[in-house]
């Protein structure tokens, strides 16, 4: 009796192992299966949250101030006709006609001017000649030689392109000819703006202008400023053969004089022009533009009643 109570609680004891057993087995196989689970690139039907690779940044420059994505420098901004340059350029040759009038009197301004990109600078050199016919007698000769340079420092691009934006810095110093039209040297350091909006441009320009040498108007400050609007219109949208664009331009310029007898005076005159762009001819890509000239306040009025402007760039 003894003998078989020992065997029974024996086999009872054996039967509860081999059911804790077969248990333990199938928590352990579902425990490695879990941790050996694949992981897979695409989407899956679950929640987990997948590994996303980081999108490569388009900053660049010092302190990532600069956007790879921006048009400027790309062709996007219109040459000015009035107000300076402030788009990068590589490589761009113009010649510049400014015909104005005022009762019998008229004037004639005559401008050439080279453009050299190095990276995102742009130097620049104009040599201006007018011709001035004032009360029967005549007045010509070189006017300041200017020689400027611009970089751009900031720069946002929105993450459709819709909206392009670059502010920079530039420098202009007039060296005088003394010729009976140059006698004082001007230095100029100006801020910029170049804002696209898809076909729409504006480029604006601030500088604060010194007078350097005889005469009254030795030790002249003045505030000066220039806002270019633009519309570019594509050869798909006007087919027109021989050219690649169409862009009607209006341009503000003026100044303000900050000190001597004329502090206060402020001059204002706009044109209406357009920018045609021709294509290619070899290297070099024409680009042909006229504009009206007219005057904004009375200021201005005293010293011109309307004029024209033509303008030939070459970019090669």
């Amino acid at each position: 009796m003894r003998t078989s109570l020992f065997h029974r609680q024996l086999a009872a004891h054996l039967v509860d192992r081999c059911r804790i057993v077969p248990s333990l087995l199938i928590l352990a196989l579902c425990f490695f299966l879990q941790q050996s689970k694949p992981v897979f690139a695409g989407p899956t039907t679950d929640n987990s949250t997948q590994a996303v690779p980081a999108a490569t940044s388009t900053r660049y420059g010092p302190f990532d101030l600069l956007d790879s994505r921006s048009q400027y420098g790309q062709g996007a901004f219109p040459e000015p006709f009035l107000v300076d340059d402030s788009d990068l350029e590589a490589n761009e040759a113009r010649l510049d006609l400014l015909h104005t009038k005022i009762g019998s009197q008229h004037s004639d301004l005559l401008t050439a001017e080279l453009e050299k990109g190095f990276g995102l600078l742009t130097l620049e050199i104009e040599v201006p000649y007018q011709w001035d016919h004032v009360a029967g007698e005549r007045q010509q000769g070189f006017e300041n030689i200017d020689l400027g340079a611009r970089v751009p420092f900031y720069q946002y691009v929105s993450p459709s392109g819709l909206i392009d934006s670059t502010f920079g810095v530039a420098f202009e110093a007039g060296v005088p000819t003394n010729s009976t039209l140059s006698k004082n040297a001007e230095f100029v350091p100006k801020v910029f703006n170049d804002l696209k909006l898809g076909a729409f441009t504006l480029q604006s320009i601030l500088g604060y202008s010194t007078l350097v040498g005889p005469g009254d108007d030795g030790g002249l400050a003045t505030f000066e400023y220039g806002f270019v609007f633009g519309y570019t219109i594509q050869h798909d949208q006007l087919p027109i053969p021989g050219v690649l664009q169409v862009i009607p331009v209006f341009e503000l310029i003026g100044e303000t004089a900050l000190n001597h007898d004329q502090k206060g005076q402020t001059s204002l005159e706009g044109d209406a022009a357009v920018r045609v762009n021709l294509k290619t001819i070899g290297n070099i890509q024409p680009r042909l533009g006229v504009g009206y000239v007219f005057p904004i306040d009375n200021n201005t009025r005293q010293d011109l009643h309307w004029g024209i402007v033509t303008s030939l760039v070459f970019e090669y």
